[in-house]
């Protein structure tokens, strides 16, 4: 047993303040908050959408890829909807869409309202059974057309009179043809007619509207997916490699057990090229162990997030900003990324969690709660909120197991939550938030003299605090105005 006199302290974010230092910083705008997601992906935004069910999917995942961050797409849902959701985050926008989505002639109306209502799409290439492109079907097509039995072929513009271009068209040439043809898209064909892409006119503005936006080498927006360590998670990983998905999350709370350095050891043999984040982890010997299997990233955190009580109801943790440090510390030796997961309960502890070392902080009681958070908004006293919850909190944990018809309805006081359900106050829209915290983050580094998150990590002091300091920090003695 461990000697009592040889407990190591262990620290959090409430624990210590940065030291302000002598600073060249002018503005915090001259400040780059541009990093590494993985040791291949970089951000412009060092933030990350949790993979919880109430705070990422498709809409997070495109809102946080816009600002310059990432969403991961949880995984409590179906292979076939959670590739559903990558999709569309990976069709969103993109200079250039390589798989548009087809019919074949003799498809019906009924077919491709119901084929568009599915994909969130408004218009169909229409191909032979050789691949070869006949015509287009767009919305003005389908519009105020009372048979649902018509064949498509019957209402699109055929390929003869298709506006179309190459597939090495320029961005500046596309925009020409559609302003001047005022059409929304453009194909592009090779000399035999096969479909090699689609231009579209909201892709070209989005491109010019989202110029910091996380993308891939085609322009398209860049997410992660989360999967499991059991069950289906290899058909779950093949799927959304499959889908164009950039990077696949590990969720486990303990990614130190031996079932899941398994899952991960099979996932990185088996999907050699994708982007995989490990985790979670916080300790030095669990981040060892996932890099000798081939993480590409590291999630640092067991038992910090706001809705989590490991710590409490398992007795187990490691206090996140010592956590950090120290995985950190020893991450740099081999360019391996570290997130830091959870325990940022005020703006400035982004600032010290990336100070501490860690490349990105994931976030999710920051985005809960928001417009492109999952979930409908409550109404209570009069005022908006939204149902936030942790991974194992009772209800997660039972909604799972009814659902994959693992437990009766009477079983479920079997169920040890290591997590709880809150309402979270409605926030607007998430750029809000992260415009926020942005500003906040820049403020914290031009503090730091760090014009760049690789010098917060070399010019980052920390000094410890007590409890009164702490609560010299916030605003006291005043009655605030809210």
């Amino acid at each position: 047993m461990q000697k009592t006199d040889a407990f190591p302290l262990g620290l959090t974010y409430d624990d210590v303040l940065l030291v302000p230092r002598r600073s060249s910083v002018a503005h915090r705008g001259d400040v780059s908050t541009k990093t590494h997601l993985t040791r291949d992906i970089e951000l412009n935004v060092p933030f990350i959408s949790a993979n919880m069910d109430t705070v990422t999917e498709s809409s997070m995942g495109i809102a946080l890829a816009h600002a310059g961050g990432i969403g991961v797409i949880h995984r409590f849902m179906s292979v076939e909807r959670q590739v559903s959701e990558v999709k569309r985050v990976k069709r969103h926008e993109g200079f250039i869409l390589y798989k548009p989505f087809t019919l074949h002639p003799s498809a019906t109306l009924s077919q491709a309202l119901i084929e568009a209502e599915k994909n969130h799409v408004e218009s169909f290439i229409i191909v032979d059974e050789k691949e070869s492109v006949v015509g287009i079907l767009t919305r003005r097509d389908m519009l105020f057309v009372d048979n649902p039995d018509i064949y498509v072929y019957k209402l699109m513009t055929p390929v003869e009179k298709m506006i179309f271009a190459t597939p090495n068209i320029t961005r500046e040439k596309a925009k020409e043809i559609i302003r001047k043809n005022k059409i929304e898209k453009l194909p592009l064909l090779d000399k035999d007619k096969k479909l090699k892409g689609l231009i579209t006119s909201r892709s070209l503005e989005h491109f010019s509207k989202f110029s910091h936006s996380t993308k891939d080498q085609y322009g398209r927006l860049r997410v992660g997916a989360a999967i499991g360590a059991v069950g289906d998670y290899l058909q779950r990983a093949k799927s959304l490699v499959e889908a164009g998905v950039d990077a696949l999350v590990i969720d486990v709370a303990h990614g130190h057990n031996e079932v899941a350095l398994a899952a991960f050891s099979k996932v990185r043999k088996t999907f050699k090229d994708i982007s995989l984040i490990g985790g979670n982890v916080a300790t030095v010997e669990a981040l060892r162990d996932l890099i000798k299997l081939g993480a590409d990233a590291v999630k640092v955190g067991i038992g910090p997030g706001g809705l989590c009580t490991t710590r409490i109801v398992a007795g187990v943790g490691v206090p996140q900003l010592t956590a950090v440090i120290e995985c950190a510390n020893f991450a740099k030796k081999y360019n391996i990324p570290i997130i830091a997961d959870g325990g940022t309960n005020f703006p400035g502890d982004l600032t010290k969690a990336l100070a501490a070392g860690a490349s990105c902080c994931m976030l999710a009681g920051w985005f809960a709660g928001t417009d492109e958070s999952p979930g409908g908004i409550i109404l209570r006293g009069g005022m908006k909120y939204k149902i936030h919850r942790g991974a194992a909190s009772f209800m997660a944990v039972a909604d799972r197991k009814i659902a994959g018809e693992d437990m009766p309805v009477d079983r479920l006081n079997t169920i040890v939550a290591e997590g709880i359900e809150a309402l979270v106050p409605y926030k607007g829209n998430v750029a809000d938030v992260v415009h926020q915290l942005l500003g906040a983050l820049r403020s914290g580094m031009s503090y730091c003299n760090a014009t760049s998150i690789s010098e917060l990590h070399k010019n980052a002091k920390f000094i410890k605090i007590t409890e009164a300091g702490f609560r010299e920090s916030k605003s006291h003695n005043v009655q605030e105005l809210t």
